[in-house]
């Protein structure tokens, strides 16, 4: 695959992702009843599910710059991770944090070609950009 196409796919995905990461955030910032009903369901504070949408916003932007993008797939995987940890403790389906997750590490391994040399073990004078 070319680098150009390589970083268009890299950036639409980065798209897709910004765009259910922004949303899951506002839902979270603009704090409406049924947002808050449901936080507390799971046993989270009106206070901490802000704090979460808080968190998901600035980890979507260090994500989102090239220069910080390894340390936003970091911290967007941890957070998945206790999206999927808590779903499976209030017995709700895994489904849609696994395929979020997917979808951020092969993201991240097409825009981060050091990433992706890590994740492989592939020598650097074996890969091609």
């Amino acid at each position: 695959m070319s680098p150009k196409i390589r970083n268009i796919i890299g950036w639409v995905l980065t798209a897709v992702l910004a765009f259910i990461f922004i949303s899951s955030a506002y839902m979270k910032l603009a704090g409406g009843a049924k947002a808050i009903e449901s936080a507390t369901g799971l046993g989270i504070s009106a206070d901490a599910f802000r704090m979460l949408g808080v968190v998901e916003i600035v980890s979507l932007i260090l994500f989102i710059i090239p220069r910080t993008g390894l340390l936003g797939t970091l911290l967007l995987a941890a957070y998945l991770g206790g999206a999927i940890a808590t779903h499976l403790e209030h017995h709700q389906s895994i489904m849609a944090p696994v395929i979020i997750q997917c979808v951020l590490w092969i993201t991240a391994t097409i825009r981060f070609p050091e990433l992706s040399r890590r994740l492989m073990g592939t020598p650097d004078s074996y890969i091609r950009q």
